[in-house]
Parts: C-alpha cells; sequence; structure tokens
C-alpha cells in the first residue's frame, strides 16, 4: 500500500498539503511587528549546483515602533548585503532555530512608516536539511524540478499566509527549463547569455503570490482553462489529470462564484516533496500521487484554495480554520457531488474523527501553536470542516451557499477573522448563533448523546406518540438534531432543538415505532464508541508518521480495547509489524482484520495485498499469487488497490530491508 494511504487515507491539505505530521521551532508572534506590502524579486536558479541566487526589495510598514525588524529567511540562504531605503547598510543576525534575520536598528522606525529594504543573498537548497518544516522539502533547486514554495521561505517574509502581498518577480533559469509562477503571460521569457532564460511574473492584488516551481516541462496540456505541467516521466497521465482539474474547477466555480484569474496551473511536484501546494493561478501536486490516479479529493482540495486562502485568508492563525476547515469541506462537497452521499458520510466519519483526534485547544485560541503540528492541522483542517458541515445543517443548502458566496464576496483580497464569519452567517441565515460559535469555536469536545423514550398508543386507531428525551454531557450544548423513527409504516424523520443536557420530545407516528436514530445523517460532530476507535487510530497513524512505533502500538490497543473487532486497528498493527519485518505477527494482524468487522471496507482488498506481500518477502510465491488474486476478486480499487494487485500477479512484491 501507498506509505501516504497508510499515514492517512484521507487527502491532507492544509496551510501547506500533507505536512500534517511534521514539526518546527515556530512560535506565533502575540502581535505583528511589520505588514509587508510588496516585493520585486530577482532569483536565478542553477540546478547543477543547487544554487539560487536573489535579490530582493521588501517594502513594509511597521504596525508599531519598530527596533528590531525580523524577517524569516530559509537557513540555506546567507545574506551577503541588506540596505535601507536611503542606501545605508544595515547588519542583520540569523536566528537558525526559528529560519529568522533580525536586524537592530540605531533609531526605532515610527509606527505606520514604510520603507523598502534591499537584500542581497544566496545559497543552497537542496532536500529538507535547510527547511523551515523540519523533515519536509519546500524549497530545493534541482534536476529535473525546482520548487520554492511559499512556506519555504525563500525570500524575506513574515505572517505566513497572513500577509498578503504583492510582488513582481524575475525568474532565471536554463533554457531548457520552463517556470510557474503567479501572474503568468505578463510577457514572453528573454533570453539571456549563456544559453538562459528570464521568466517575469506580476500579481498586483494583495495575496500570496510567492512560489515558484521550474523545470524539464513538457509543452503543457491544456483543458478549458486548465494547463498542466509534467515531466517526461508522467506525460502519459496529463490529459487524465487535466480533465481531471478542469471537472473539479468547473464544481467549485459553480459552488462558489469564478475566481479572480481566468488561468489555472496544474503542475507537477517531485515526489520527496510536499504531497501539494497551492498559490495564486497554481495547484501543484505530487508526480506519485498524479502517476496512480488517486489524486481526486487532493487535487480538489488544493483548488478549492483559490477561494479558501487566496481569495480571502485568516486575519490571524487563530483563523485558519476558515479557510482550512473550507478548504476540506470543498473537498467533501465535490465528494458528494461525483461520488454520491455513501462516499460522502465515508468521509464525513473520517474528518469527525480527526476533528476529534486532538480537541483540547479552542479553535479560536490555536494561533499559539505551531502550524504544521498534528494538533494544529487536525483541528484547522478537519474540525475547521465540520463546523462547516454543522452550518450547512443549521442553515439548509441554498442558505449555505448563500453565504459561502457572501464570504467571498465581502472579503475578496483581504483577510477574515472569526466574528466576520458569524456575523455574515447571522445575517445570511437570519439564525441567532451565538451558542453555535461559542461551542465550536469556543469550546472544546462533543456531544455523547442518548436516548431514552416510552411508546403510547392513541385511540380511534389514531397511530403512536412517541415520548422521550433526548441527553448528553454538555451543559451549554444547543442545537437542532434529526431523528430518524423507523416504524411498522414509512420512516419518519423529525427535526428536535437540543437545548442542555435533557430535552423532551414528543412525536406522533401511524405506524409503531421500531427504533429511534439521533442524527443519522451523522451532521453533528458527536462522540460515539465507533468513533473512539477511528480517534486511537489516527493518533497510532500519527505516531507511525513521527517514527514511534511503540507509541503507535498503544494507540492502536486503546483502539482494540473500545473494539476488539475492529478490522481497521488490527489492520494497522500488522502495517507497523510489517515495518519492522516481524511477518508472522503482521500476518496474524491481517487475518485478523479480514475476520473483523470489516469497518471500513477497504481493509479486505489491503490486507489480502500485504498478506501476498509477506508470502513474497517469505519466498511463498504461489500463495502471494492466491492473495493477489483474492484482492482483485474483491472489485475495491480504493487508492489503486486491484491495479496494484493484478500488477503484483506479474511481478513479485520486492521486500526492502533497512534500519528499524
Amino acid at each position: 500500500m501507498p506509505a501516504l494511504f497508510r499515514i492517512l487515507r484521507t487527502a491532507s491539505t492544509g496551510l501547506l498539503s500533507l505536512c500534517l505530521f511534521t514539526a518546527t521551532l515556530w512560535a506565533a508572534p502575540a502581535k505583528p511587528q511589520l505588514q509587508i506590502t510588496g516585493y520585486l524579486i530577482t532569483a536565478d536558479l542553477d540546478p547543477s549546483v543547487n544554487r539560487l541566487s536573489a535579490t530582493a526589495d521588501v517594502t513594509f510598514t511597521a504596525l508599531e515602533d519598530l527596533t528590531t525588524p525580523t524577517f524569516e529567511l530559509n537557513n540555506g540562504l546567507q545574506i551577503t548585503k541588506v540596505t535601507d531605503a536611503q542606501g545605508h547598510p544595515l547588519e542583520s543576525e540569523r536566528l537558525t532555530s526559528n529560519s529568522t534575520v533580525r536586524f537592530t536598528l540605531a533609531a526605532p522606525l515610527p509606527k505606520g512608516t514604510s520603507t523598502t529594504y534591499h537584500f542581497e543573498y544566496s545559497g543552497t537548497l537542496k532536500g529538507a536539511d535547510t527547511s523551515p518544516v523540519e523533515g519536509i522539502k519546500l524549497a530545493s533547486v534541482e534536476d529535473p524540478i525546482s520548487i520554492l514554495l511559499y512556506a519555504g521561505r525563500w525570500f524575506p517574509m513574515t505572517g505566513l499566509f497572513t500577509n498578503r502581498f504583492t510582488a513582481e518577480m524575475h525568474i532565471r533559469v536554463p533554457a531548457d527549463e520552463r517556470v510557474i509562477g503567479s501572474g503568468s503571460g505578463v510577457a514572453a521569457a528573454k533570453s539571456l547569455p549563456g544559453n538562459r532564460t528570464e521568466h517575469t511574473f506580476k500579481w498586483a492584488k494583495p495575496g500570496f503570490p510567492g512560489t515558484i516551481i521550474a523545470g524539464k516541462f513538457l509543452e503543457p496540456i491544456t483543458a478549458g482553462n486548465m494547463r498542466v505541467y509534467v515531466t517526461e516521466k508522467n506525460k502519459e497521465y496529463a490529459h487524465d489529470f487535466a480533465s481531471q482539474g478542469e471537472r473539479e474547477y468547473l464544481f467549485l466555480s459553480g459552488t462558489f462564484g469564478q475566481t479572480e484569474s481566468t488561468h489555472m496551473n496544474l503542475v507537477e511536484l517531485p515526489d520527496d516533496a510536499v504531497s501539494a501546494a497551492w498559490a495564486p493561478e497554481i495547484a501543484a501536486i505530487a508526480g506519485g500521487r498524479i502517476a496512480a490516479h488517486n489524486e481526486q479529493r487532493l487535487l480538489s482540495n488544493t483548488l478549492a484554495h483559490q477561494w479558501w486562502g487566496s481569495q480571502i485568508s485568516p486575519a490571524t492563525l487563530n483563523d485558519a480554520w476558515i479557510t482550512n476547515g473550507m478548504s476540506r469541506y470543498s473537498e467533501l462537497m465535490y465528494l458528494e457531488d461525483s461520488s454520491g452521499k455513501n462516499a460522502f458520510q465515508s468521509a464525513i466519519t473520517d474528518v469527525s474523527a480527526g476533528a476529534l483526534a486532538y480537541d483540547t485547544e479552542p479553535l479560536t485560541t490555536i494561533g499559539r501553536l505551531d502550524p504544521f503540528s498534528p494538533q494544529f492541522q487536525s483541528m484547522t483542517l478537519e474540525k475547521g470542516a465540520m463546523v462547516f458541515h454543522m452550518l450547512r445543517w443549521e442553515m439548509g443548502d441554498d442558505v449555505f451557499n448563500k453565504f459561502l458566496r457572501a464570504l467571498l464576496t465581502q472579503y475578496t483580497d483581504k483577510s477574515i477573522h472569526t466574528s466576520n464569519v458569524q456575523t455574515i452567517a447571522e445575517k445570511e441565515s437570519n439564525l441567532q448563533l451565538e451558542p453555535f460559535f461559542a461551542q465550536w469555536l469556543d469550546g472544546t469536545g462533543a456531544p455523547a448523546f442518548a436516548d431514552k423514550y416510552s411508546v403510547f398508543r392513541l385511540g380511534d386507531n389514531k397511530g403512536f406518540r412517541t415520548i422521550g428525551a433526548v441527553t448528553q454531557d454538555l451543559d451549554l450544548f444547543r442545537m437542532p438534531i434529526e431523528l430518524r423513527i423507523e416504524t411498522d409504516g414509512k420512516t419518519e424523520i423529525r427535526r428536535v432543538d437540543i437545548s442542555g443536557s435533557d430535552s423532551q420530545y414528543s412525536i406522533e407516528t401511524f405506524g409503531r415505532p421500531r427504533r429511534i436514530s439521533i442524527d443519522p445523517d451523522n451532521w453533528l460532530l458527536k462522540s460515539t464508541p465507533d468513533l473512539a476507535v477511528r480517534v486511537a487510530v489516527l493518533r497510532g497513524q500519527q505516531q507511525v508518521a513521527q517514527g514511534d512505533l511503540t507509541a503507535a502500538l498503544v494507540e492502536y490497543q486503546k483502539a482494540l480495547d473500545a473494539n476488539k473487532n475492529s478490522s481497521l486497528a488490527t489492520y494497522r498493527i500488522g502495517e507497523v509489524f510489517f515495518m519492522q519485518h516481524n511477518y508472522q505477527s503482521a500476518a496474524n494482524s491481517f487475518r485478523d482484520s479480514l475476520r473483523g468487522d470489516g469497518d471500513p471496507k477497504w481493509v479486505e482488498v489491503w490486507s489480502h495485498i500485504e498478506l501476498a506481500r509477506i508470502f513474497d518477502c517469505t519466498g511463498q510465491r504461489d500463495r502471494a499469487v492466491n492473495e493477489y488474486r483474492l484482492a482483485v476478486q474483491t472489485n475495491d480499487n480504493t487508492q489503486g488497490a486491484v491495479n496494484e494487485a493484478r500488477a503484483s500477479m506479474q511481478k513479485p512484491y520486492k521486500c526492502v530491508r533497512g534500519e528499524n
């Protein structure tokens, strides 16, 4: 099974896609010191020696009397010269612990003053050694693809995804490379001496045009307003990728309105970098995800950032749930439209688990955490998505869509606070939503619902009256929920307002009630025994991603304690044993998974594949082929499982031994 899929089955994108399990020594400042408003950057990329040489004129405004202006800059880049607006040299101090450069001024820069600093800098960018996000390659000058992602801090910056700016960039590369940036089509590439070219990009709206991707890309494939850039390695997948992107873009633009630009570039990323990244006019996906045809959800999430992140952005990282959460929910909305209600419901269950995995901090105080930490990512992406899902339930589909468009229209090219979301939500819906936002934005936890009721027969053959009460454990909770009453005749649906720990209801039906289900379509984030299993498994997966297999097994055992028949928990345990080359224990766990509750469905096909791989690793080819055949017979191609099984029937799985 692909490594990413083993870590997290659902596609994840946030501030930067699939940085869910990384950690940095970053700390959010209590208050920003300065606001960068514009850049003029000239950058020279030399992939043969992995070198970037650049100059940057950085225009900024002091938000307070400024004595020590500080900028973030990749540790791989060394400053050779900085001058102020008058051309006077400035002395800088490099702080490698948080990838910053600090200046101490002889005289304070008064609050409200705007000025421009001129930076000259260069350095080697290769792999993730100097990355501001530990272990994740965000800025690297290499062959065949160089990436200078905004979060890689390849130019002096501040206010990650909160400080909007304009930019003019002149990028110089070898003549056989193409360059993609925000504000494309300004002018044709200019020829330079030494068989090099210069590409110019201008983005005049305040935003985040800080990403440059260059490489040996083929002539772009087009579909509608999509332009797809891939290398020779992935050219056979370009047309399908373009068509998929066009379908998703049309759905999103039909839902949210047109983006500010009519251009959209889908770009291949190196497989050893992030799985996805976005910038104005850019959605970039790892080549391996394109080749495996499993980029659908990841791509829709990444495209959604053209609205949720680019068109509007969080005012502070405390507000990051708005854009992260809505990008995730956009992904789910497209899944619902393209794959149906069952796929949507399954995804909501996964997202609910992520929402509760680290739910110990209110969303409105999350900005003090490292933005690439598991907790920040889980809360802003997953719980943020569930906040919008529950708002949709409260408002209804039509009003919800109107509310989303109002957010985008009123805050185009601006930053947005949580309070702004509440104001517009109440205006568009005519609902009083203070209790909703107090519970889900300022509070933590989720209610655990229970139902107690009695059924009484009505006279004159008028049916039955059910008198009951929905109980839950959050005293201040207030929201409507749905009750599904299954009777001897037709099934009835009722909407009941819940307020406090005990809410009474009375329902009349013609048929005798046989079963009453609370929130059967999972509109609410709630605590359930099944979800407790998924939460423990998710936390275990995150421990695996961080390399702590022992801690992962502890979390998986918690899942088994909650449900001893959990196919998902035993499957994940089998993965850990497989990574440790403990093949017998791994085989036992995968067989336990096949004998378990079968939830989720994909564990069946992948358990057969993993068993087959174990047989290949232990020299039992006939038994391996039989398991691959059983995998194919499930007809479940989740994450390309059937394709993988068929390929492995022809060519044995190759075991790679390494350090545990």
